[in-house]
């Protein structure tokens, strides 16, 4: 086998790589692809500034994130201090409510007279 080409044979074929472009062009309008090339150059600047937008949101958003995280944190942790604590106040005063009923069976009125009386909504029951 021969390594390398004869200078015919590889003329030949240079002759067919061109016929083979020139018909390919002949297939495609030259404006078309201009068209078409036009188009991705300004859909390509569309999704630069998109891009560019989408990044400086991303800044300020964890700027943003940043100032509150700690307030966030701080607060949550206020809060489940609070429900702490009134779960204890409802246990006790549910605790004394049971002492007094047992003591005084006629201290608090019953249920029919509790909802004239009270129209409050309970803070105990989930909603």
């Amino acid at each position: 086998m021969k390594d390398q080409m004869e200078p015919a044979e590889k003329e030949s074929i240079k002759a067919a790589a061109e016929d083979i472009c020139r018909e390919f062009k002949t297939l495609v309008n030259s404006e078309d692809l201009d068209s078409v090339r036009q188009l991705q150059h300004l859909i390509l600047g569309r999704l630069q500034d998109s891009n560019a937008v989408l990044s400086h949101f991303n800044e300020y958003s964890e700027h943003c994130f940043a100032e509150v995280s700690a307030d966030f944190s701080r607060n949550t942790r206020l809060l489940k201090s609070m429900k702490s604590d009134l779960d204890y106040i409802f246990q006790k005063l549910r605790s004394m409510k049971a002492k007094i009923l047992a003591t005084y069976p006629d201290a608090f009125p019953d249920d029919s007279t509790i909802e004239e009386l009270d129209r409050r909504p309970d803070l105990e029951l989930p909603q």
